[in-house]
């Protein structure tokens, strides 16, 4: 790997720092970050305490919003809790049965870190839900009372008690455990404490796979909801009733509101959670028992919480701010924090790398180009999704010839936006790798995850602002409270799209470093692209991307279809509704939203957890290595398409309605950007996002299982393989015939038809 030298934990007393650190060193100054980040996270929640939260009306739909995310995230934790005991008891069985140390406590200690992900990553997404459903109300009254500037301060400083509150607990969480499972390594058959380390690094593998195991259905199921709900709305209110988005008359309206917590905030909280800990998990994995390599990226993770506090500081605007003036308020943030975290880097590496100073320094550079490599590929996305540009502009305008040169064009702008940031990943990759190798490469990935608190913030703030503008519209506020919140939520999407595409950047190379980590642990020294074997996998690699997307997109219509069939009734059948002297049922479109996406979560789940497992033990770990290369590549870029196209289509919309290009609202241009911004979503919040996490996911769990297939030809345990195969046959049969074996006729309601809707004898009905 290029060290230069090792240094393990000192035996001698003589040695000099870092050389005679020892565990409590390395976690002392990541858990004192951990703890500043919480303290910051109590300062944001105080500074939203003092904010007011608006008139009578404008909290009790705050409180709906609230409850019907409570209660999604509730049933579909209840459901993950059952999945997270059941794979306890497996690692535990599996790994006190054969043991890699040959301590039989290692199945604990896998089981235990298992455990550990799962539920921080869990408390994470529920943290920032809670907050963020509060934030919504008080950013509407901001926006009406205050203004611009203190209404993005307000959405803003929501999304940061997200973004903290997940450095600091998955920051905290793997510092506690790390020392947790070093116990007991004193004395292992290989008689060493540099073995020691390189056991206890393996055993935090398990929790990233319980972080990676909820957020994959966190982001799935949140994905679903979100967008069958958005659908449903959008479809039959500004479509087929032409009445304004948002508008309390429609029953799906609540639900949209909830979904954008449960997907855009708790599930992209529990994302990057997952992205964060697996980077400095990977990094830890490839420092071979190196005690200075395996405390940089908790030190480094530690000075990005600080930067990220420093930075968080610097964002600001003033009232009547442009796009450009409002994206560079936040990206006052992101840079402030980069040029923080590049000096404290600086001084780390002068503390760490004493004695083989040149090395350190080409760490160092590694973690800047990561940095760096994260700023760019937001640039990129911006560029691509902002209607500041011509991209975006270039979909309003195919809107003129209709809806399907606005589809056309939007896949276009997707795909191109694939370039630009595949050049980037590769630049990184390639440099990294010249200047130190896996190590070299995973360094990047910390330094492009380290200021994840304040680029989450940015995030997270999309669904705040949305959520006011949702409230503003519902409580039938001023229009020029409508218009200061649109404004907010045009900056959202773009954020939004931005952190995505740091979320697929990071994912990426997060995912590449776990790979290098399982050929170390798996015993692979080569890997030939030419070989049959190799190549097989990477085939079912390069396919399960597509499955999964396929899967989460036929999910969120069938889902859909069900909130549409559901919104047409109440119109037809609760008098007044359309005239506005009703109140809509808006529970009952909650409740068919979380319902539905907790059954569509299985079975892509089941997929994602189960295809690396099978294809390792069923063929071996070189096809499983195939496997991850092939998953790797073609996720990004499916990632990255429908991601920045969905973005594209979203903004293509809102460039019309703010800016009243093309005409401004009703127009037919308009209609045709709103098709397209439905067909965007599920692109851009449900299979685009999901994508990060499966290949995460896929290549964690390849790590977990890597020290049982270690030095396996091909085919050596295939009945073993035989098992969970046989698990995915008999679970896809068993959702196929409960979930997809009936579907709705969306054909009608609006009068009652043989059981189903009949909405154009109802239009007629009510002609007559």
């Amino acid at each position: 790997m290029g060290k230069n030298s090792i240094c393990s934990l000192a035996t001698n007393e003589g040695d000099e720092f870092p050389c005679n650190a020892d565990v409590i060193d390395a976690i002392s100054v990541p858990l004192a970050a951990a703890g500043l980040g919480l303290v910051m996270v109590l300062y944001c929640m105080n500074k939203l305490a003092s904010a007011p939260r608006g008139s009578e009306l404008m909290n009790k739909l705050s409180d709906q919003i609230k409850s019907g995310a409570r209660a999604f995230l509730i049933t579909e934790y209840k459901y993950l809790s059952a999945f997270v005991f059941l794979v306890f008891g497996i690692l535990v069985a599996l790994y006190s049965a054969d043991p890699p140390s040959g301590e039989n406590s290692d199945g604990i200690r896998y089981g235990s870190c298992f455990l550990a992900g799962a539920f921080l990553s869990a408390a994470a997404g529920w943290g920032g839900m809670a907050v963020a459903t509060d934030a919504n109300v008080r950013t509407t009254q901001a926006a009406d009372k205050d203004g611009l500037s203190v209404a993005l301060r307000v959405a803003f400083t929501g999304g940061a008690v997200m973004g903290f509150t997940v450095v600091s607990l998955g920051l905290m969480g793997l510092s506690i455990f790390f020392y947790l499972v070093s116990f007991g390594y004193d004395d292992t058959s290989e008689g060493s404490n540099h073995e020691g380390l390189r056991y206890a690094a393996d055993s935090l593998a398990g929790f990233g796979f319980g972080a990676s195991s909820i957020a994959l259905f966190a982001r799935v199921a949140g994905g679903i909801y979100t967008k069958a709900a958005d659908v449903g709305a959008d479809l039959v209110g500004k479509v087929e009733m032409d009445i304004p988005e948002d508008d309390p008359r429609n029953p799906a309206v609540i639900a949209d509101n909830v979904g954008d917590n449960v997907g855009d905030v708790a599930g992209m909280g529990a994302d990057l959670f997952e992205s964060f800990v697996g980077s400095i998990i990977a990094a830890v994995t490839l420092a071979d028992g190196d005690i200075a390599l395996m405390i940089l990226p908790f030190w480094v993770a530690a000075a990005g919480i600080l930067a990220s506090i420093l930075g968080f500081f610097a964002v600001g605007t003033k009232d009547g701010a442009s796009q450009k003036e409002l994206l560079f308020a936040l990206h006052k943030g992101v840079l402030a924090s980069s040029v923080f975290v590049i000096g404290f880097c600086a001084l780390i590496i002068s503390q760490l790398f004493e004695g083989r100073e040149e090395y350190g320094w080409k760490v160092f550079a590694c973690i800047v180009i990561g940095l760096v490599a994260g700023v760019l590929i937001g640039q990129a996305t911006e560029y691509f999704t902002s209607y500041e540009y011509y991209p975006t502009k270039s979909i309003t305008e195919a809107g003129i010839t209709g809806p399907a040169t606005v589809i056309i064009q939007g896949l276009g702008i997707g795909m191109i936006s694939c370039v630009a940031p595949v050049l980037v990943i590769v630049a990184t990759i390639l440099g990294c790798d010249a200047l130190a190798n896996e190590y070299g490469i995973a360094m990047a990935a910390v330094g492009m995850l380290s200021t994840l608190g304040v680029t989450l913030a940015t995030d997270a703030y999309g669904p705040i602002a949305d959520n006011a503008g949702g409230i503003a519209e519902m409580a039938e506020l001023d229009e020029r409270v409508r218009e200061t919140t649109d404004a907010l939520d045009a900056l959202g999407n773009t954020t939004a799209a931005t952190g995505k595409g740091f979320a697929i950047g990071s994912a990426v190379l997060t995912a590449l470093s776990l790979l290098s980590a399982f050929k170390d642990a798996a015993g692979i020294a080569v890997v030939d692209i030419g070989d049959p074997i190799v190549l097989s996998g990477a085939l079912i690699g390069a396919m399960l991307p597509f499955l999964f997307a396929a899967l989460t997109m036929l999910s969120v219509q069938k889902a859909a279809c069900a909130i549409i069939i559901e919104v047409r009734r109440q119109f037809h059948e609760i008098p007044g509704l359309r005239e506005g002297n009703a109140e809509a049922d808006s529970d009952k479109c909650v409740a068919i939203s979380t319902q539905s996406s907790i059954e569509e979560m299985i079975l892509p789940g089941l997929y994602a957890i189960l295809a690396p497992i099978t294809v390792g033990f069923l063929i071996g770990p070189k096809c499983l290595t195939g496997l991850l290369g092939g998953s790797i590549a073609s996720g990004m870029m499916l990632a990255i398409m429908m991601a920045n196209a969905g973005g594209a289509w979203d903004n293509s919309k809102k460039y019309i309605e703010i800016e009243g290009a093309c005409g401004g609202k009703g127009t037919e241009t308009h209609k045709a950007c709103v098709v397209g911004d439905t067909v965007g979503d599920p692109f851009k919040d449900t299979s685009g996002p999901a994508l990060n996490i499966l290949i995460k996911l896929m290549s964690i769990i390849s790590l977990t299982i890597a020290p049982l297939m270690e030095n396996k030809d091909d085919w050596d345990d295939f009945w073993i393989g035989l098992i969970p195969l046989g698990i995915m046959m008999v679970g896809t049969y068993i959702v196929g015939k409960l979930f997809w074996s009936e579907s709705a006729d969306i054909a009608a309601d609006m009068g009652e038809k043989d059981g189903k809707i009949d909405m154009v004898n109802a239009e007629k009905e009510e002609s007559a």
